[in-house]
């Protein structure tokens, strides 16, 4: 457990190692403040969910998600990485275009809430300010990962039974630089199995 504990806390830190992406992009990002709370619809290859989210929960990752899934960011992405009995994960847009230009770090929040069954949070490094795009859905309570400083920005409030027939056949297998710099075309290519959101909106 503890080593798959590492592995997540190390994997924004990776992804941008191998693109450097945190570094070259000046771009100003969109920055809207975020409803106090807040629904998300993802429709995906395994059938819908709904996430809620609490601002004050974590403020600056809530935005960040806000806007994200304002832009349409994470339609077509896949769940790379599916660890049975802990996380699944996505985060890297289906054009690497799109993951570069949103790669740049937010500020931490601290963490309000427990990394209960269904709470959903932004994946970081050990560093301060990791935080970008890639997020994972708790399959159980791992409360370790609060002493880690990973703080969930809200939780599914519907559809959980969907996320856990996620396609799990490869689990961490997937190269986080190969989906970096390739996105969907390598993912199709090598890891044809692979769930993935068709289209992910803000509730209305």
């Amino acid at each position: 457990m503890m080593n798959r504990l590492l592995a997540v806390a190390s994997l924004s830190l990776m992804l941008a190692a191998c693109s450097g992406a945190q570094s070259a992009s000046d771009a100003r990002l969109p920055n809207d403040k975020a409803p106090d709370v807040y629904r998300i619809n993802f429709d995906t290859s395994r059938g819908p969910f709904v996430v809620e989210i609490t601002r004050d929960q974590a403020p600056n990752g809530a935005d960040r998600l806000y806007n994200l899934v304002k832009a349409k960011y994470y339609d077509g992405s896949r769940f790379y990485r599916v660890v049975s009995g802990f996380m699944v994960q996505w985060g890297a847009a289906a054009d690497p275009k799109d993951s570069q230009h949103w790669d740049q770090g937010i500020p931490d929040d601290p963490v309000k809430a427990t990394n209960a069954r269904g709470a959903v949070t932004f994946a970081a490094s050990s560093q301060p300010n990791s935080r970008t795009t890639h997020l994972f859905i708790n399959f159980a309570d791992n409360a370790r990962l609060d002493q880690m400083g990973f703080a969930p920005v809200g939780k599914v409030v519907s559809g959980m039974e969907n996320i856990d027939q996620i396609y799990s056949g490869d689990g961490e297998r997937p190269d986080q630089g190969a989906i970096k710099e390739a996105g969907n075309e390598y993912l199709q290519k090598e890891f044809p199995n692979l769930d993935y959101i068709k289209t992910a909106r803000i509730a209305q």
